[in-house]
């Protein structure tokens, strides 16, 4: 794969808003025009009944746009008022790795009625990933656990077992993951989404991401800032180009310190039934004592991968709790049965074929998007750093992966975030998110200069527009959405 020539997209900016009318695309400059989508009911539970399907086919190598094809599977919920339609919002799925097929469904249950009469609701299951293609490493079953695939540390720091474990993964992705393995990066993504663009027939086409869903989005805005709209990057990811997703695991170290003290207030209201302590600074403490006596002594956990709870399954199990609040109460469950010697709470766990593909396109995504380094006593020593300054993530976020030993590294380089290009972006951002912390969406602010405005939201949590509850925060996303309409500066909602 050859590197993209991106220059002359670049150069092709405005910086005029768009009218509130809906936009259609004439003559597409890019090959001919892809054929346009044959919409039929999706196949799943729980769906939208309004909700459709369609199967794209796209470039393997969009280097080779002639060459080998590969199906992109996409859906819509329609715009609920054809009168007052203005266009397409696409909804970026988060991840890498994670399925969108489902997301108009979930967006219709929480939009607001003015932004679902106004867009179709368009989103897709990424290359590689479940019905677009997917792909497996064909992992064993003990590497599909999480504090596997995490590169949580040994209890006394020791990474050895780690870098095994990550040349293993890679070892195993050379040998199944196929040639689209080799294809999946957020720069082929944006590719991709300018092609659903040009088979939906928009000349522009809003974005609304979240997650990693806010870094492929602003690549898209980047490599395409011709094409579009209204861009909504809702908790935002830092888009350094030196470290991409070496920065995005490094920052959950941040992001875990910003939202613990939200669990440990939480944790310690005596009008709480399933309060631990009795002030939220006894919160901490009892959480690492609990943590480093179960690294020494782990509970036998059945159904879990692995069937035992240790201290790195607990810390696992911490971050994924700081995500939202109302998941607090499993962890706190967890911790008091563990606490107390009584029975664990029964183990949940995806399905191996879900997680074999996860795991696939997350590493290949992230070993594609950046060169990684490949020296073990740089992992070591980052790791030993983390561990004193963030002991509730215990140095997993500056760990060894299986990019370490990535066979052949970036086919381009990465994309830079720029300021050059329509002013048309709103970043949204929760102040103590875990996973996606304020302080690189400053980063990623920053990057995009006059090009955005941010609206920081106090709450705590990972998503925030039409998810927290914060009326300030919702209320500018959806003016933007049916406006155009951003403050005049970046602005604060209270919680």
């Amino acid at each position: 794969m050859t590197t993209k020539r991106t220059g002359a997209l670049l150069a092709a900016t405005t910086a005029v808003l768009l009218a509130a009318v809906p936009l259609r695309a004439a003559a597409d400059p890019v090959g001919h025009a892809p054929a346009a989508p044959s919409w039929s009911a999706c196949v799943g539970a729980g769906l939208d009944p309004r909700q459709e399907c369609a199967t794209l086919e796209v470039p393997l190598d969009h280097d080779d746009p002639r060459g080998e094809r590969i199906d992109l599977v996409i859906s819509r919920i329609p715009a609920a008022d054809p009168a007052t339609r203005r266009g397409t919002l696409l909804l970026v799925p988060g991840g890498p790795g994670e399925p969108g097929l489902s997301d108009p469904t979930t967006a219709a249950r929480s939009l607001p009625p003015e932004v679902l009469d106004a867009y179709d609701l368009v989103s897709f299951d990424p290359r590689g990933v479940a019905k677009s293609s997917p792909i497996s490493c064909d992992l064993a079953g003990e590497d599909l656990s999480l504090v596997k695939l995490r590169s949580w540390p040994g209890a006394d720091g020791e990474i050895a077992e780690n870098a095994a474990t990550a040349q293993r993964l890679a070892d195993a992705c050379a040998a199944h993951g196929g040639p689209l393995l080799d294809e999946i990066s957020t720069a082929n993504e944006a590719r991709d989404i300018d092609h659903i663009r040009r088979a939906l027939g928009e000349a522009r086409i809003s974005l609304w991401g979240v997650s990693y869903g806010t870094y492929a989005g602003a690549v898209y805005a980047q490599l395409f800032p011709e094409r579009t709209d209204r861009v909504v990057l809702d908790s935002v990811d830092d888009p350094d180009p030196t470290r991409v997703a070496r920065g995005w695991l490094a920052n959950y170290a941040v992001g875990v310190e910003d939202a613990f003290p939200s669990f440990a207030r939480w944790a310690a209201d005596p009008t709480n039934p399933q309060h631990l302590a009795d002030a939220p600074e006894q919160v901490r403490p009892l959480f690492l004592d609990l943590a480093a006596r179960l690294d020494r002594e782990p509970v036998p956990w059945p159904g879990a991968n692995p069937p035992q709870l240790s201290g790195n399954v607990l810390r696992q199990t911490l971050l994924d709790a700081l995500y939202a609040p109302d998941r607090y109460p499993a962890l706190a469950e967890l911790m008091r049965a563990a606490l107390d010697g009584t029975a664990l709470p029964a183990a949940k766990t995806a399905p191996d074929e879900v997680v074999q593909n996860s795991a696939a396109v997350i590493a290949a995504t992230i070993c594609n998007d950046v060169a990684w380094p490949t020296d073990i006593d740089h992992y070591a020593r980052s790791v030993a750093t983390s561990r004193e300054r963030h002991p509730l993530t215990a140095g997993m976020p500056v760990n060894v992966t299986a990019c370490a030993f990535w066979n052949g590294g970036p086919a381009e380089p990465p994309v830079e975030i720029t300021s050059r290009g329509p002013s048309n972006v709103l970043l949204v951002q929760n102040l103590r998110d875990p996973a996606t912390p304020h302080s690189g969406a400053l980063r990623m602010r920053e990057a995009l200069g006059d090009r955005a405005r941010m609206i920081t939201v106090d709450a705590t949590g990972h998503g925030s527009y039409a998810r927290t509850g914060n009326a300030c925060g919702d209320r500018h996303v959806t003016t933007f959405l049916l406006t155009g309409h951003r403050p005049d500066q970046d602005t604060f909602c209270d919680g």
